[in-house]
C-alpha cells in the first residue's frame, strides 16, 4: 500500500465558507481554482486509481487558517474545516483512512480545544500547522500548549511551510520578486520552524512530540555540515549576547535535534534530494508524501513522480515499504485494513 500522507484537498463547504469570508483573491487561491480535484472527488478518484493500493491521509491546503480571519472568526473555520474532513473520511475510508485537522493558529486557546474535539470526536490523526503564525514564530510561550498536547496525544504535528509574497527578498523592496518566496522562501521557513522548535527545548521537555515536516524538511537535510559543526559553534559570530547558553540548556547537539523531525517525500520528482533526505533523516523518520494536486498536470504529475524516485533508489526492500506505508501504520491511527 502507497500511504500518502501529505496530499492536499478542501472540503467543498469548507471552501465555500472560506471564499465568501476571504474572497477570490485571497492568499494562494488563484492556483486553487485553476485545480478541479480539489474540490470534484469524482475526478480526484480517477487520479487516485491509475496507482494501485494508493491512498491519501487528507491535509487542507493553503492558506493557513488563521489568515482567513481575526481570532473570535478562526474557529468556527477550523471546525467547518474538520467536519468536512471528517466526513469524507467516513464516507469514502478505501480512499481517506485519516485526515489531518486544522487549528485556528491566531487563537491558541481554541485551537488547543480543537485538538481535543478532532481527535477525540471527530478521529483525527494529527493535526496542521504552519512554519509561521501570520509572521510570528511557532516558538512563542502562547503556542507551547499545543505542542503539549499533540505530545500527550502521541499524535504527530505536521507542519506546512508558509510565507507570503510581502515578505521581500531585499530590505528595500516591498515586495519579493518572480515568486522567490515560494521557490525558496518555503524551504528555508520549514529550516527556521525547525530551528526555533528545537531551540525552545521542546523535545527536551516532550520526548513524545512527533513532528512531520512537509518537503523532506524544506534546506534541513542539504545543509547538514553546516547545522553540525556550525551550531555546534552557536556564539562565536555574535558579539553582542552570549549564545552558548542555548546550547548548555540542550541536552542533545542541535544535529541531532534536527534528525528527530520526520520528512515526507513531496519533493516533485527530485530524486537526488530525496536520497538526500533519507541518508539525513533514515528510513525510519521518512514517509511517502506527494503534494497532490499541485503540479503542472493538477493531480497526477506528483504522485507519478515520487513514486518514480522511490522505485528508482537504491534502498532496501524493508526501508521502501517503510516509506510507502510502515511509519504511517506505526504511529498515525488510521482506518487500514
Amino acid at each position: 500500500m502507497k500511504i500518502d500522507i501529505f496530499p492536499h484537498i478542501f472540503p467543498k463547504p469548507f471552501y465555500e465558507r472560506m471564499l465568501a469570508v476571504a474572497g477570490k483573491s485571497a492568499y494562494m487561491q488563484k492556483r486553487v481554482r485553476e485545480i478541479p480535484v480539489m474540490i470534484d472527488l469524482d475526478q480526484r478518484f480517477r487520479v487516485m486509481d491509475r496507482y494501485e493500493g494508493y491512498v491519501q491521509v487528507l491535509t487542507l491546503s493553503s492558506p493557513p487558517i488563521e489568515a482567513l480571519g481575526p481570532p473570535k472568526e478562526t474557529p468556527e473555520l477550523a471546525s467547518l474545516a474538520n467536519d468536512g474532513m471528517a466526513e469524507l473520511v467516513t464516507k469514502h475510508p478505501d480512499r481517506f483512512p485519516g485526515f489531518v485537522a486544522s487549528l485556528p493558529m491566531n487563537n491558541p486557546a481554541a485551537a488547543v480545544e480543537e485538538i481535543d474535539r478532532a481527535i477525540m470526536k471527530l478521529g483525527a490523526t494529527g493535526v496542521q500547522i504552519f512554519s509561521n503564525v501570520n509572521g510570528r514564530p511557532l516558538d512563542e510561550p502562547e503556542f507551547a500548549p499545543i505542542f503539549e498536547k499533540m505530545a500527550q496525544m502521541d499524535l504527530p504535528i505536521w507542519i506546512h511551510p508558509t510565507r507570503r509574497p510581502e515578505f521581500s527578498d531585499y530590505a528595500i523592496e516591498k515586495k519579493s520578486k518572480y515568486e522567490l518566496w515560494w521557490v525558496f522562501g518555503w524551504p528555508y521557513e520549514s529550516a527556521i520552524a525547525m530551528s526555533r522548535i528545537l531551540f525552545a527545548g521542546y523535545f527536551d521537555r516532550l520526548p513524545n512530540l512527533k513532528i512531520i515536516v512537509h518537503h523532506m524538511g524544506g534546506m534541513v537535510p542539504h545543509f547538514a555540515g553546516r547545522i553540525g559543526g556550525g551550531l555546534d559553534q552557536l556564539g562565536s559570530r555574535t558579539d553582542d549576547e552570549d549564545l552558548t547558553v542555548y546550547l548548555r540548556q540542550l541536552k542533545h547537539r542541535p544535529y541531532d535535534y534536527y534528525r528527530m523531525f520526520y520528512g515526507d517525500t513531496a519533493l516533485f520528482g527530485a530524486q537526488h534530494a530525496m536520497e538526500c533526505g533519507l541518508e539525513f533523516f533514515g528510513a525510519d523518520h521518512v514517509l511517502f508524501g506527494t503534494d497532490m494536486p499541485f503540479d503542472p498536470e493538477k493531480g497526477l504529475g506528483f504522485i507519478r513522480d515520487t513514486i518514480r524516485c522511490l522505485e528508482a533508489m537504491e534502498i532496501s526492500a524493508e526501508d521502501r515499504q517503510k516509506i510507502y506505508e510502515g511509519n504511517a501504520r506505526k504511529f498515525l491511527r488510521l482506518k487500514l485494513a
